[in-house]
């Protein structure tokens, strides 16, 4: 068996003031192509190398095209967009017969011009496969799930994890059924619920009420006729008609009972909406319970300006918490700041100088920090992650800092990814594991290298540009509605 594979994978955010450029699709794990993507992400915890892992298992022939993956942020301008594209459908059609088709996609993709940009992926490689080809595909969590998708896909498999640490297991799960298509004549038939709501805060699948859904998704999986199943919490900060959380089932061949189950699902979810959704206290407010409870370490998480949704990563409200509270053993993970990391560089290590940190991207991340530090280190950015999220890969923060002003540690860096790990940190000095109180910007991934050893953890709000109180998240194109937008 031949299979082609390629990833194009964005998450996009249509209200950051973050561009994507030609330049972000050539960062972060790299715009590769052909026997470099196997050589790269063999082992890997990505889609990819579930991907790969499969083809070894099965005995087929992976052919790869090209791999794709930008960090979070705006629309992709439609010149680059086709020109990634055209390099896929290029990269297939040079493949010779094939058998199959493995993509690894997002599923909260936007280009200029295009709201669906998986749906315009998919019935691009359909037109050029044909209809008899199996087309299967492998998707984050929080993804917005058109018709169009499920339409031009056999198969699509969502991550069933969050933080997505069964990245490359899904990747396999795909490769799998891909099989079973080929050699045991499956018959793959897909069905699409698409619920009436946005998922709020309480979205981790190790904890409850997360993890019931997912039980309640396991328990439909087992039932004879199923093959897998899928739910979708939804990309939030995208103003398209499909966004939205989403069931999509998989039956052998039986339509009725795909929809019956999806359907069932997605009501079971509905009418929980409300134990999705949760309260985010300010960083001020978290931090008093938080020396009233005296679990330490103690994380706060600045969602708002996760940088994994497209944020800047430069809002100023819990770094400028942490300074006025004087916070001794404190450090924040990132602030994104290449300006001040370029006064660092050239002050170099050991340098006392005097900065304005954060708050450049937009009036909306607040007003910089003014600080009087010491460059403890500084990095060109390269690290290999600890794992388990990209486990056996090397990161590139891009230039960073090191800087500190009394007990107050804060990494600057260059690239826009959230704290995964530990392991970065330490590159330049700092083992967050030693502090008290360690700010982050990330919904939940950092729990997947944090969770285990803190004592406690915070979800906290800060203004931004994704905050909705700033005014700045105005929905006009939503295509149905939503809770709790609405009241349904």
């Amino acid at each position: 068996m031949r299979i082609v594979t390629g990833a194009i994978s964005h998450e996009t955010s249509t209200f950051t003031p973050v561009p994507t450029t030609w330049a972000d699709y050539e960062d972060h794990f790299g715009y590769l192509r052909g026997a470099a993507i196997i050589e790269k992400f063999r082992g890997a915890n990505i889609p990819t190398g579930g991907f790969i892992d499969g083809a070894e298992a099965h005995g087929f022939e992976l052919i790869p095209t090209i791999f794709a993956e930008p960090h979070p942020s705006g629309p992709t301008p439609r010149a680059i967009f086709d020109r990634v594209l055209g390099d896929l459908l290029t990269g297939i059609a040079h493949a010779g017969p094939i058998d199959g088709v493995l993509l690894e996609l997002h599923g909260a993709m936007v280009a200029e011009g295009i709201d669906d940009g998986e749906g315009h992926i998919l019935a691009a490689v359909r037109e050029l496969v044909g209809p008899t080809i199996p087309i299967a595909a492998q998707l984050d969590i929080h993804s917005n799930v058109s018709k169009r998708m499920v339409e031009m896909a056999d198969v699509l498999i969502g991550r069933e994890t969050f933080p997505e640490v069964d990245m490359a297991a899904r990747g396999r799960e795909c490769a799998d059924v891909l099989v079973r298509i080929l050699r045991e004549g499956l018959r793959p038939t897909m069905a699409l619920h698409q619920i009436p709501m946005i998922w709020g805060l309480n979205q981790v699948t190790a904890h409850s009420p997360m993890k019931e859904a997912i039980a309640e998704l396991h328990r439909i999986e087992a039932l004879p006729g199923v093959v897998c199943g899928s739910i979708a919490t939804g990309f939030p900060l995208a103003d398209i008609p499909d966004m939205g959380s989403s069931v999509y089932i998989v039956t052998d061949n039986d339509h009725a009972l795909a929809q019956r189950l999806a359907d069932e699902l997605g009501e079971w979810i509905f009418a929980r909406r409300a134990d999705w959704q949760g309260q985010m206290p300010s960083t001020a407010d978290a931090l008093r319970d938080a020396r009233t409870q005296g679990k330490f370490p103690v994380i706060f998480a600045d969602r708002n300006d996760n940088t994994g949704g497209g944020a800047p990563g430069d809002s100023t409200g819990l770094l400028r918490t942490f300074v006025d509270a004087g916070l001794d053993e404190a450090c924040v993970l990132y602030m994104v700041d290449p300006e001040a990391i370029a006064q660092c560089h050239r002050a170099g290590a050991g340098a006392t100088i005097t900065l304005d940190v954060g708050g450049k991207s937009s009036p909306l991340q607040g007003e910089p920090v003014r600080m009087t530090v010491e460059v403890v280190a500084l990095s060109d950015g390269r690290f290999h992650y600890d794992g388990p999220m990209y486990a056996g890969l090397e990161g590139n923060m891009g230039p960073s800092a090191h800087i500190r002003q009394g007990g107050l540690h804060v990494l600057l860096v260059t690239a826009r990814e959230q704290p995964f790990d530990t392991a970065f940190a330490r590159t330049l000095g700092l083992d967050p594991r030693q502090m008290r109180y360690i700010g982050v910007k990330s919904a939940a991934h950092f729990r997947s290298g944090f969770e285990a050893w803190a004592g406690a953890i915070y979800v906290v709000s800060e203004p931004g540009v994704h905050r909705a109180d700033t005014g700045a998240l105005k929905f006009t194109r939503l295509g149905r509605k939503l809770y709790p937008l609405d009241e349904i």
